[in-house]
């Protein structure tokens, strides 16, 4: 019999969609107010892979990835997939979101998103949330699933500098880590 371990802390991560430069720095000024610093933002990368959000959110839309300096244990995704549903709810204008929000988290082995849809491949986290390991680690790379999202699959050097910035914190934490 194995007994129950706490986890391991993890690298915060968010997925942003938006249109609007100053929507996305005012969401930014809510996220690290709530939960601390931001320590790395990808480029801003055009949203060419999909035209899903079309019609509730315009074309020309912006794909931005940034992590969180403090580190967090898993079971937070569900409280930063609650606050991500409300800030996007609190900008939508007549219905409409100005921006989309996608938290998740890297482990060492893997890109963790949050969803409230289930699907086969997700498993229950808890108040009406969905994880889904959307990308696994291995041999030195991320490697795709069948259900891996293509801008996650196109900006995963975006992701691989997150993940660095995760082992170095792991290998000599700092006073700032609870």
């Amino acid at each position: 019999m194995t007994n129950a371990k706490a986890p391991v802390k993890v690298k915060p991560i968010f997925g942003a969609l938006y249109k609007d430069p100053a929507v996305f720095a005012q969401i930014m000024q809510r996220i690290e107010n709530h939960f601390g610093a931001a320590d790395y933002f990808s480029p801003e990368h055009s949203f060419s892979e999909t035209e899903y959000y079309r019609d509730e959110m315009g074309a020309d839309l912006i794909r931005r990835y940034f992590s969180l300096q403090r580190l967090i244990y898993p079971d937070a995704l569900v409280h930063m997939k609650h606050l991500s549903n409300q800030w996007e709810e609190e900008f939508s204008v007549d219905g409409n979101r100005a921006i989309n929000l996608d938290p998740g988290y890297i482990h060492g082995a893997k890109l963790v998103l949050a969803s409230c849809k289930n699907f086969s491949h997700r498993v229950y986290l808890g108040r009406g949330i969905y994880g889904e390991v959307t990308m696994r680690f291995e041999n030195n790379e991320f490697t795709r699933l069948p259900w891996t999202y293509q801008d996650y699959w196109n900006h995963r050097d975006d992701l691989h500098s997150i993940r660095n910035i995760l082992i170095r914190q792991i290998k000599e934490p700092t006073e700032c880590e609870p």
